[in-house]
């Protein structure tokens, strides 16, 4: 078994082109799933997985309170794997075909006021030695960028195109977008790659952001980075790489950004994905009004 789990790995790394996020999830929800059916039903081959075997984990994912949300990314995951055993011939039945998503709650993507975010132009948040410099660099390409976290580990010194004012991002699929620097983030940036190059050095292919000894960054380092000052000027709950961009796509829109234009921007690969941020546009609207509208409640008698 668990050599399928290899050339599944190799699928979602090379074929798919997932990032390492993604290949780790998935990876760990098949692990999961692997050990269960071997304990509890002592299966060696993938083949020998039945429906029932299927519906019997879930129930144990549910008893432990695991919210549906997960128990449904690790459905998507097993049916991900089923359908590739299948195309590789390595099983002839799919245990998970039957098997649908459970129900959850619509969720709106968490973000942070514009106003808030107004106080990251406060220099005396960012020190002015090359760590300063660079954080205040990673802060601001998530905010103006939109950027994915995997997607800012990957910038190469190339991608930053500052004769036409563009950042040529890699996004999911190997798919390449180029979004415009707003003059602001084109200084910090310029900034922070004259004190990178003075430190370190750097060619045409070196990595954009690095660390403090020059090794490129990596995906805890960067969300220490977005929790350690999105904490100095919003309180809300999530303070992850993700929460920028949210904020990022939901104060486009609520300035009425075209939503085919901002898909673009965000790279995604269906207009229902960037559809979402609408829906944070009228929930700010139906605040506005229940807040400032002189009917929007009934007068007490």
């Amino acid at each position: 078994m668990a050599s399928s789990i290899q050339l599944f790995e190799h699928f979602l790394r090379y074929e798919r082109r997932n990032s390492d996020l993604t290949v780790r999830a998935y990876l760990t929800d098949i692990a999961q799933f692997d050990s269960y059916v071997a304990d509890q039903y002592e299966v060696t081959d993938w083949n020998q997985v039945m429906t029932p075997m299927v519906r019997s984990w879930l129930v144990t994912l549910m008893r432990a309170d695991l919210k549906n949300r997960s128990v449904n990314r690790k459905i998507s995951s097993l049916k991900t794997f089923y359908k590739f055993l299948l195309r590789e011939e390595v099983v002839d039945h799919n245990p998970i075909a039957e098997i649908g998503l459970l129900k959850t709650s619509k969720r709106l993507p968490e973000f942070a006021q514009a106003s808030q975010l107004e106080d990251l132009s406060d220099k005396e948040l960012f020190s002015d030695d090359f760590p300063g410099k660079r954080d205040r660099a990673i802060i601001y390409s998530l905010y103006a960028l939109g950027i994915r976290r995997g997607e800012l580990i990957n910038l190469k010194i190339k991608d930053f195109d500052s004769s036409r004012g563009v950042m040529r991002i890699q996004g999911k699929g190997n798919k390449e977008r180029f979004v415009p620097l707003l003059p602001l983030l084109k200084e910090i940036l310029s900034e922070y790659l004259s004190a990178y190059n003075s430190e370190f050095g750097y060619s045409k292919d070196s990595p954009f952001f690095i660390l403090d000894n020059g090794l490129s960054i990596y995906e805890k380092f960067v969300y220490n980075v977005s929790v350690k000052y999105l904490s100095e000027v919003s309180t809300i709950q999530s303070k992850g790489p993700h929460t920028w961009r949210h904020s990022f796509a939901t104060h486009l829109s609520n300035e009425g950004a075209d939503i085919n234009a901002l898909k673009g921007l965000l790279g995604h690969a269906s207009l229902a994905a960037t559809q979402v941020y609408t829906h944070n546009s009228i929930e700010q609207l139906k605040q506005v009004y229940k807040q400032s509208h002189p009917r929007s409640q009934e007068k007490k008698h």
